[in-house]
């Protein structure tokens, strides 16, 4: 059948993936899961052959989910989750494709898939507890989709930036210019859309004028985040075009911000555009500056005064915060021996910064507080990439009587340091291995909270040091915890287990410590990862937690255990737990063989 009749055989492994739609076949056991899995590999290995007939087919199932309105998020989101694993091949699958098919399959993108795809985009907002993953699937669709047919996107974002520019309405839809933050861009593709925004910008309304200003500098963190190379290339050998692009939008953009609360909304872009002018950056830091760079001169000053919390207005200052920290973030990707310029800017900014940002009796809050830790985390990564030695901001957030945000800041931290690496000149997380103590202690508190404020039995302690003693046993730790606080202390719970699992020597180190206090904090720690494996009301942390102990149950990590004695200390402590351990042999056998 699929030599002489693909396209019934195409059709027919299409129809059968889409039967096996949640909303169509209710729960999910194994045997479907697994069917579903095998669809997937299926229709991925059809498009090697026939690109167009399985691309075609999985369009119009999404049209059709598009149009069941009442009852799509309950299968949506499984269907792109199979969306995104499947778009993300059309890298591989365009170079199967024969040449002459290229164009057509390009133009059948444009008009089937890529409306679908937007359609989710604009439509998965706040509302439902799946909304953010929603959106996240669905822009992964949209990035992979335009690493091989950006014209396609591009021409729609053209399109709508064009209407815009004579549309008379102020209320105006601004769905298509927002697609700029999802799209994958390198360094051609993002001089084409600052050259398309700044051509249009000045005849755009203002809502249009802040959506472009939203969206451009997320577009170049795109940029910057996967093709890193070509920044940091652009610090060696500056590109005239580029900043000539990046210089009028900023003029433009200057021109836009009359009032206190425009200049709040362009300060993070207008940082972003100043950084893509390494010639200009070199201009502004001498003494005499051309007259033509004089705006740019007074955006730092104004910039650093707001940080300084001089600029009379709290906007001015959190905007200054936000800029700030992408320039921190920025200069990360440039080699130090590139360009000292650039650095000497964001060294007369980062103290200001740390002050505001990381300032335990006044803590920053712009009333969002998922924006506000990401900003943070940023900065502390950031100031760590620039100088990993200076970690007085980390003994902040280790400090006990710090905010509980400052912790989780804090951890996070460090695992986005352990796990995010791109860079050869980013040092690694061994420069932190000095705190070990400290993390050790928080984990002991933050695990004793969340099994406290979940009412759970009390956490089994196995010797454990004075310091860490005191703590558990004070009377600020006796008061039972509130719901929120309960909750806080679970997701600082799940970071640490994970940050253990991503490098288990950054709490296993114990410097300048005997043999005896090495064996009884290891203990200590092994013992509050085998209470969590139990816990049923927190499942993803017993799950973490047990992926985290076959971590410290590999060689090199024993080793670590108690380096004067290793053998002695695993047998030790094995026998403690003699229950985890039939689990954790289970575990591990079934790791190695499947």
């Amino acid at each position: 059948m699929a030599a002489h009749r693909p396209v019934e055989w195409v059709q027919a492994v299409v129809s059968r993936f889409d039967e096996q739609l949640p909303i169509k076949t209710g729960q999910q056991n194994t045997h479907t899961k697994v069917s579903t899995e095998h669809n997937k590999e299926c229709l991925i290995n059809i498009s090697k052959y026939k690109f167009s007939l399985v691309i075609s087919g999985l369009t119009t199932i999404l049209k059709n989910v598009n149009n069941m309105v009442s009852i799509w998020r309950s299968c949506w989101k499984k269907f792109v989750s199979l969306s995104v694993d499947y778009i993300g091949y059309t890298g591989k699958m365009s170079c199967w494709q024969p040449k002459d098919t290229m164009r057509l399959d390009e133009t059948m993108l444009v008009k089937q898939l890529l409306p679908e795809i937007c359609h989710f985009l604009h439509t998965c907002r706040e509302g439902n507890q799946h909304a953010a993953e929603l959106r996240n699937s669905a822009s992964g669709v949209l990035f992979s989709l335009s690493c091989n047919n950006f014209n396609a996107v591009f021409s729609r974002i053209s399109t709508r930036l064009q209407e815009l520019t004579v549309c008379s309405e102020d209320n105006v839809d601004v769905h298509d210019i927002e697609l700029l933050q999802y799209i994958n861009v390198d360094c051609a593709k993002l001089k084409r859309l600052l050259k398309e925004t700044a051509f249009k910008f000045k005849a755009l309304k203002k809502v249009a004028q802040l959506a472009v200003i939203n969206s451009l500098e997320k577009a170049f963190w795109n940029w910057v985040e996967n093709y890193p190379d070509e920044f940091t290339k652009l610090y060696q050998i500056p590109q005239t075009d580029m900043a000539e692009c990046a210089e009028k939008l900023f003029d433009l953009v200057d021109g836009f911000a009359e009032s206190t609360k425009r200049k709040a909304a362009v300060w993070p872009l207008q940082i972003i555009l100043l950084i893509l002018c390494p010639e200009i950056i070199q201009d502004i830091s001498k003494d005499v500056v051309d007259e033509n760079n004089m705006n740019k001169k007074l955006f730092l000053d104004s910039l650093r005064k707001a940080l300084a919390g001089h600029g009379g207005s709290r906007q001015l200052t959190e905007s200054a915060a936000i800029a700030c920290v992408k320039l921190c973030k920025a200069s990360t990707y440039i080699n130090w021996e590139d360009n000292s310029v650039i650095f000497l800017l964001v060294q007369s900014m980062v103290v200001d910064l740390k002050n505001l940002l990381f300032n335990p009796s006044k803590p920053f809050s712009r009333g969002s507080q998922p924006a506000d830790v990401d900003l943070m985390i940023d900065c502390l990564v950031s100031c760590f990439r620039i100088s990993p030695h200076n970690n007085q901001h980390f003994k902040i957030c280790l400090a006990q009587n710090s905010p509980s945000t400052f912790h989780y800041v804090l951890v996070n931290s460090l695992h986005r340091i352990i796990t995010n690496s791109a860079l050869d000149w980013w040092p690694k997380i061994d420069a932190v291995y000095c705190h070990s103590v400290e993390l050790r202690n928080m984990f002991g508190e933050t695990l004793h909270k969340a099994v406290q404020g979940c009412g759970a039995h009390p956490a089994i302690r196995m010797a454990p040091s004075l310091t860490f003693k005191e703590k558990v046993t004070s009377l600020k730790f006796k008061e039972k915890p509130t719901d929120l606080e309960t909750r806080s202390y679970k997701y600082l719970l799940l970071s640490m287990v994970k940050l253990i699992h991503a490098d288990p020597k950054l709490l296993l180190c114990n410097p300048r410590k005997q043999g005896p206090e090495t064996q009884g904090s290891t203990a200590e720690l092994i013992t509050g990862l085998v209470q969590l494996v139990p816990q049923s009301h927190m499942p993803e942390i017993a799950q973490e937690a047990m992926e985290a102990l076959l971590v410290l149950h590999q060689l090199d990590s024993i080793d670590l255990w108690n380096p004067d004695a290793p053998v002695e200390t695993f047998w030790e402590i094995r026998y403690m737990h003699p229950y985890f351990l039939i689990q954790l042999k289970f575990l591990i056998f079934f790791v190695f063989k499947y």
